[in-house]
């Protein structure tokens, strides 16, 4: 089967809030984000993690925005701690995306998130906080790991600018969005079909990699937001990979025999030259990729929609 070859080579990671899906691929970590909370949170299996969380708000102090916001950490948690009941590994908690151009924010989010956890028994050694990979969230990242041992996993990559700063901050893990950088160029070039190898979100993971291991960075990768299997076979071998249920289905239905395509070893060979990034070389690199600069401000549109879509459902049920 080609997902158990998979394991083999990288950390596979469910890319979903669904438990059953969890159970059945038996990932090593899972991760979240608003869009799959939104999705499980309306779920009749999952209502008791809904009421758990409306009676914590409940029970807060301060106006209504105080009890909602204090509703959505919790049920945020709630979710982390019944997949860490699931998978032996880590699960990546998402920081709100309306703060993704706030560090102090998103700091102060970030510790709040990781003290819900303590009070459910999670050791913070289990958890990576989720941040936008913007010139904000990385500094963010950067104190959360410094000061406080907290473990970050910058998503919304689209760029090698990005994933450099990310680098230097000293972060844990990053996710370059595979698929949406498919998306990009099948929409905005002349080529709407690629292979596996030539996929422009393949390519861009690879240099990432490469550049990581050349380089020695603790950084590691983790390739996300896939379109199909050939996506992510062209990448096994990457730190790790998070896939969707529907992918997990087919890579586990696959016979297909998978051979190792990005390798450490052979990354440190590879023709790269080590570049330095402050803030302004930072936000000139990503303002000149028009692909980057498209994709990660959409991304924190979209998350921020399904957020608010998931605090105007907790809010009916906080004021029922």
């Amino acid at each position: 089967m080609a997902l158990e070859q998979l394991k083999t080579m990288t950390i596979v990671v469910a890319d979903t809030g669904d438990f059953e899906t969890m159970i059945k691929y038996k990932p090593t970590d899972a991760t979240t984000n608003p869009s799959l909370l939104l999705a499980a949170a309306t779920l009749p299996q999952y209502q008791h993690l809904v009421q758990k969380a409306v009676d914590y708000g409940k029970t807060q102090e301060g106006d209504n925005a105080a009890k909602l916001a204090a509703t959505m950490d919790k049920l945020f948690v709630l979710f982390g701690v019944e997949i860490l009941k699931i998978v032996p590994g880590r699960v990546s908690t998402e920081v709100d995306a309306r703060l993704s151009f706030d560090k102090e924010g998103s700091v102060k989010k970030a510790l709040k998130l990781i003290e819900l956890y303590a009070e459910e028994g999670i050791e913070k050694e289990r958890v990576l906080i989720k941040l936008a990979s913007t010139w904000e969230g990385i500094q963010a990242a950067k104190e959360l790991e410094e000061k406080h041992d907290v473990h970050c996993n910058l998503t919304l990559l689209f760029s090698f600018c990005q994933a450099v700063a990310c680098a230097d901050a000293g972060v844990t893990l990053i996710s370059p969005f595979v698929g949406r950088i498919l998306d990009w160029y099948v929409s905005n070039t002349s080529t709407k079909s690629y292979a596996p190898e030539d996929d422009p979100g393949v390519k861009s993971v690879t240099q990432i990699y490469n550049y990581y291991k050349k380089f020695g960075y603790k950084t590691v990768v983790m390739g996300a937001s896939f379109r199909n299997t050939g996506e992510v076979t062209a990448l096994a071998g990457c730190d790790l990979l998070t896939i969707s249920p529907k992918l997990l289905e087919e890579l586990d239905a696959s016979s297909e025999s998978l051979t190792r395509k990005l390798d450490a070893e052979q990354a440190k060979t590879c023709d790269l030259e080590r570049i330095s990034l402050d803030e302004k070389a930072f936000r000139w690199m990503l303002n000149e990729d028009q692909m980057a600069t498209d994709k990660l401000s959409d991304g924190i549109r979209k998350f921020a929609v399904d957020a608010v879509k998931l605090e105007t459902f907790i809010n009916e049920k906080l004021n029922a």
